[in-house]
């Protein structure tokens, strides 16, 4: 059994799941879609395939994210223990891992309707090429952002076999949340990032990073106060929205300092956003 795990806790590494934030923070979104979609509690074959994606989605998310930055991790403070960089894991066991997870995952969506097949596709596409766009922009987190909420318009198409305006509107939503809960992660890493030549938002706001962060969160809460309007939400949904904006004000006065463990704290936080704004749509359709 020791020997087994000896042999499975580089892969259990690689894809994270000791380490389930990011598991979290792309469930929560992905869980508010499928319950304003089906306008409650959805159907359960979907609830169970969706999470069951989020789970294989996101590992093999992380086994690609590491391939690309296989020449990287050793030289940031925060990553450079991962398996590629120990050497625990090679380059080709890494794509391997993700192909395998991606084929399983596309595997459940068979069982959904064609639409959301189809829109699959492009799922595994934007997973494949967020890891590389550190080189090549400043808006890395831009583009996680859209890899993490295309689960949305897969949701309203699995439940209702439509797209309808208000998917776009939370599709928004999720990249201003994604970028602002990434570059706190980023603002961790900017000094060795800065020395390895990849690009953040991070690098990219400079001086003025919590200033944009502010915005940033500012700019989600009325998105989903227009969400909120659209959907005519009861006032529950307002309410709960508070906490969320309680949780963003304390997330800037942790990272205050830039300090890399408090920025990672504020980036961890976001989980509680995720949750609070979830539950706030469960309680909305828990009592109309």
């Amino acid at each position: 059994m020791t020997s087994l795990w000896s042999r499975l806790q580089p892969y259990w590494q690689l894809t994270r799941m000791n380490r389930p934030i990011g598991i979290l923070l792309l469930l929560w979104p992905t869980l508010t879609a499928l319950w304003i979609a089906a306008g409650g509690l959805p159907d359960i074959k979907i609830l169970l395939i969706f999470i069951a994606g989020v789970v294989l989605m996101r590992a093999a998310g992380c086994a690609i994210n590491d391939y690309a930055d296989r020449h990287i991790d050793g030289q940031v403070w925060r990553t450079e223990n991962r398996p590629l960089a120990t050497g625990a894991l090679t380059a080709k066991q890494a794509v391997l891992t993700f192909v395998s997870l991606a084929l399983v995952a596309f595997i459940l969506v068979l069982q959904l309707n064609s639409f959301t097949i189809a829109l699959s596709l492009i799922a595994v596409l934007l997973a494949a090429i967020y890891p590389f766009m550190k080189r090549f922009t400043y808006l890395p987190q831009l583009v996680l952002g859209m890899a993490f909420g295309w689960a949305i318009p897969m949701a309203f198409a699995a439940q209702t076999n439509t797209l309808p305006s208000i998917v776009w509107w939370l599709f928004v939503a999720n990249i201003v949340w994604t970028t602002m809960y990434d570059t706190f992660y980023a603002m961790a890493d900017r000094e060795d990032d800065l020395q390895a030549g990849v690009k953040s938002t991070a690098i990219l706001f400079g001086r003025n990073d919590l200033l944009i962060q502010a915005l940033l969160q500012l700019g989600f809460l009325l998105i989903m106060i227009l969400i909120g309007l659209q959907l005519q939400l009861s006032m529950v949904f307002y309410l709960v929205l508070l906490i969320a904006a309680m949780l963003f004000i304390y997330q800037l006065r942790l990272s205050k300092d830039r300090e890399r463990n408090a920025c990672l704290q504020a980036f961890l936080n976001n989980n509680w956003v995720g949750a609070v704004v979830f539950f706030s749509i469960v309680l909305h359709y828990s009592l109309v």
